[in-house]
């Protein structure tokens, strides 16, 4: 009898974790992303900032899984799933059969139908994002240095990141150390020091998944750096090095766009409930309603929990995840009909609580009702992220440079790539 077949598709999280929890099951287990690597999407925001090099918070997959007889790994992109025929299709014409199907590609950022703006502020979910991002916020000061005109000097100088989530709040809080310490004595022409960083968001106040006083925390803490905070400020629109706030208009050399994500467009065409952002709506057991072969995890999944509470789009929630969907599927394994199947066990998210960066020795983090700020959430920040980092050497390399950067105030990856000239 031929082993079941497992298609999962995206190594984030929640995939890694899926095919890590069935290395000794009887199963074939393909694994389809279209980047060769795992990214560890929470530090992300510092390879944009300068302080980590891309291959310190990234891991090949083939790697992760070399000792793994049961699992195959294809680097393609997902380009349509058919769920009635069992069947995934890939961008090179391949397709693939399944008897499960994990269905794991994340999300990618979304501009609220705005999608015109994307090639004037970009978000923040890859690689190449980050060093888009690391690249342009370095030439710019590049720029100011040589420039003659004030007005257009101010403008290199001038950073406006829209999105008060985790991530704004952790990009603003990095470009202020950046301008007002690490690069301060690197420039003649032009004082640093002096750079504005705006951080816009729409809602009252920022983090409004956390507890307020801990937003308080985080508003003064980003002004203390230099940051100008605007709450209930909402974006009219976005143009080339401008964004227009209704009341005023901030002519910026670099936009970036942290205020919200959606579900990539191959789930849209599944012909299963989604919510606003083209997330999978979830059974209880994190299978697709009426297919429940199929599981949606991670990012991609609109979660309820056994315990009626949404679950987040954290990494620990996909790890979570990744584990209960390959416990489902390994009491199944074995069964028949007409023996019955095992009565599937509901999701539940043990929650283990959320932090947030904002700056050197300075981070915001709720865990079972505690709060914490300043410098104790900031080595909870540390050693959380050290020990969901993939692999032994990302773990060193990370904690070495993040020693360096806070005994010497420098960060050691500011090294401007991708510039082209013509010959």
């Amino acid at each position: 009898m031929n082993a079941p077949h497992i298609v999962v598709l995206g190594g984030g999280f929640a995939g890694i974790e899926f095919c890590k929890a069935l290395k000794n099951q009887p199963v074939r287990i393909t694994l389809v992303d279209r980047q060769n690597h795992h990214l560890f999407q929470p530090l992300l925001y510092q390879v944009a900032s300068a302080g980590l090099a891309a291959p310190e918070i990234a891991h090949p997959i083939r790697s992760i899984f070399s000792d793994f007889d049961n699992v195959d790994v294809i680097l393609d992109e997902v380009t349509a799933i058919q769920l009635k025929e069992k069947s995934v299709s890939l961008r090179d014409g391949d397709s693939l059969d399944y008897d499960y199907l994990i269905i794991g590609l994340g999300v990618k950022t979304g501009y609220f139908g705005n999608n015109e703006w994307k090639k004037h502020a970009p978000g923040l979910k890859t690689i190449n994002d980050a060093l888009r991002i690391r690249r342009e916020i370095l030439l710019a000061f590049e720029k100011a240095e040589t420039c003659e005109d004030e007005a257009d000097r101010q403008r290199y100088m001038t950073t406006v990141v829209v999105g008060g989530g985790p991530t704004g709040v952790e990009l603003a809080g990095a470009f202020a150390e950046i301008a007002r310490h690490v690069l301060k004595s690197d420039f003649r022409k032009i004082d640093t020091s002096t750079a504005r960083i705006f951080l816009v968001e729409a809602a009252p106040r920022l983090l409004t998944m956390y507890d307020e006083k801990l937003s308080d925390y985080t508003e003064k803490k980003l002004t203390s750096l230099g940051v100008t905070v605007k709450v209930n400020t909402m974006v009219k629109s976005i143009s080339d090095r401008s964004v227009d706030l209704g009341t005023e208009t901030i002519e910026a050399g670099n936009i970036i766009w942290a205020a919200g994500v959606e579900a990539p467009k191959v789930t849209r065409d599944l012909g299963v409930e989604l919510d606003t952002g083209g997330r999978i709506v979830v059974e209880g057991d994190l299978s697709v309603p009426g297919f429940p072969e199929v599981f949606a995890l991670g990012d991609i999944a609109h979660c309820i929990d056994q315990a009626g509470k949404r679950v987040p789009g954290l990494c620990p929630a996909a790890i979570q995840m990744g584990k209960h969907a390959a416990k489902v599927i390994a009491d199944e394994l074995g069964t028949t009909p007409a023996k019955g199947y095992p009565v599937r066990k509901q999701f539940r998210y043990f929650d283990k609580g959320s932090m947030a960066t904002i700056g050197r020795s300075a981070a915001v983090a709720e865990s079972n009702g505690m709060k914490f700020d300043g410098f104790i959430a900031w080595l909870m920040w540390l050693f959380i992220h050290l020990l969901f980092l993939v692999g032994f050497r990302n773990k060193a390399a990370v904690l070495l440079q993040w020693i360096y950067a806070y005994a010497r105030y420098r960060r050691g990856a500011r090294i401007i790539t991708g510039i082209t000239y013509d010959s």
